[in-house]
């Protein structure tokens, strides 16, 4: 798996999430930030171009580094300051709480190993009125899809390098104590259905959840 995991899946994930129309539902997902911003699973920097003039500093985590050098570039042409980290978000991570105006994961909490320690982290360095933002794909409502979710995990846990498809956001954002304000579901257009159940929502720090916006 060395040179599918280091050369050939790397690029693979910037191909298949940097197409046009992932690109423009990135822009409505990271709409609402401001201020200093935490980015969980930085990945390639994709994200970067959609960010609104009202952020004014991003910290960029990923447990590692891909395509350094097109990293390197997003981030020369970036229009807001980014300070990039190698770290596990599984882990505690170093900043003080309430450190952060605004949390964002795009097509992250699929892969992240213990994603309720990574949730609860993100409400601990979260500010008591900021934002978390995420765009993830994950469990089907149906249960006829979420069957085939689960049953081919497994395989998508391999070429996917940890990817789940199986994962329920909101209710793994609920259960980590994270009130969701906001929360659109869709099926990503073009895209086998066991992949393309989306979720694009806010949340909020809280213990009890507003009813969400859905579409």
């Amino acid at each position: 798996m060395g040179l599918y995991s280091s050369y050939i899946f790397p690029r693979l994930l910037d191909w298949s999430l940097g197409n046009a129309m992932i690109q423009r539902q990135r822009g409505e997902a990271l709409a609402p930030l401001h201020g200093h911003v935490l980015e969980i699973g930085f990945g390639t920097g994709l994200n970067l171009p959609y960010y609104p003039p009202h952020v004014t500093r991003l910290t960029a985590i990923d447990s590692e580094a891909m395509l350094p050098g097109r990293v390197a570039d997003r981030i020369a042409r970036a229009q807001v300051p980014v300070a990039q980290l190698q770290l596990d978000a599984g882990g505690r991570l170093p900043f003080e709480d309430e450190a952060f105006d605004g949390v964002v994961t795009t097509f992250t909490l699929c892969s992240i190993a213990d994603v309720a320690s990574a949730l609860a982290e993100i409400g601990r360095v979260l500010k008591p009125e900021g934002d978390y933002v995420f765009l993830e794909h994950g469990r089907s409502d149906d249960t006829r899809v979420a069957k085939r979710q689960d049953f081919f995990n497994p395989i998508q846990k391999l070429i996917g390098r940890g990817c789940n498809m199986n994962r329920p956001i909101d209710k793994l954002v609920d259960a980590a104590g994270l009130r969701i304000t906001k929360l659109d579901r869709y099926m990503m257009p073009d895209t086998p259905r066991m992949l393309g159940e989306m979720y694009r929502g806010i949340a909020k720090k809280g213990d009890a959840r507003d009813d969400a916006v859905q579409k």
